[in-house]
């Protein structure tokens, strides 16, 4: 025969696991519930869309071998670093347009980083660094579909350089990798090992005003 204690406990046991049964049914029909008002906020409220800003394209001419300034509004973030890779592939995606006069094959996302580094040896009136290098981290796909030749990959390069700087005027250096890496050239010509003065590249290419 079962002690009295015995029944006791079981019964009291088994009304705790009732009670803890509830709870936890209560407690996640309330997450649920919080997940659902979430969802509904997220899908209601306005995704962000950055205002639109004027900036100057550096665009390169294979004709008269030359860059023309070309002026567009573009939506831009707030961070220096994402703003210089957002006008860059802008201006990269502008080439491979049916009437571009620096005709390049189409890819997404040709630029895949901007990095804004002090420019060692500068410094400004605060007595801090205020000269930038720009090191900018090309696609491989870009590269391996680039154009090769001497020419058309300088151009390239030198449209890039002076975009930056006439959108960001502290940049006066740019360095180039191509996925992530050092890479000896664009498509076989023009050298990616050196450096790039921004206020020369639109001078070396005879850029029109």
């Amino acid at each position: 025969m079962t002690p009295r204690y015995q029944k006791m406990l079981f019964v009291v046991l088994f009304a705790a696991s009732v009670a803890m049964t509830a709870v936890l049914v209560r407690l996640r029909e309330r997450a649920h519930d919080r997940l659902l008002q979430t969802a509904v906020s997220e899908g209601t409220t306005a995704p962000t869309v950055a205002p639109l800003e004027q900036v100057t394209l550096m665009v390169a001419d294979d004709e008269t071998s030359t860059l023309a300034p070309e002026t567009i509004a573009l939506p831009l973030p707030d961070d220096s670093q994402a703003r210089a890779r957002a006008v860059l592939n802008r201006l990269l995606s502008q080439y491979s347009g049916a009437h571009s006069q620096h005709p390049l094959p189409p890819v997404a996302n040709p630029v895949e980083a901007v990095f804004l580094m002090p420019l060692r040896g500068a410094s400004g009136e605060s007595g801090r660094s205020a000269d930038r290098i720009a090191i900018v981290n090309l696609s491989t796909q870009f590269a391996a579909s680039h154009p090769s030749g001497l020419e058309t990959e300088t151009l390239t390069v030198l449209s890039i350089s002076a975009t930056l700087h006439a959108n960001l005027p502290q940049v006066m250096e740019v360095r180039f990798l191509v996925g992530g890496e050092q890479q000896a050239t664009l498509h076989g010509h023009a050298d990616l090992t050196q450096t790039y003065l921004t206020a020369a590249s639109a001078a070396a290419s005879g850029a029109q005003p």
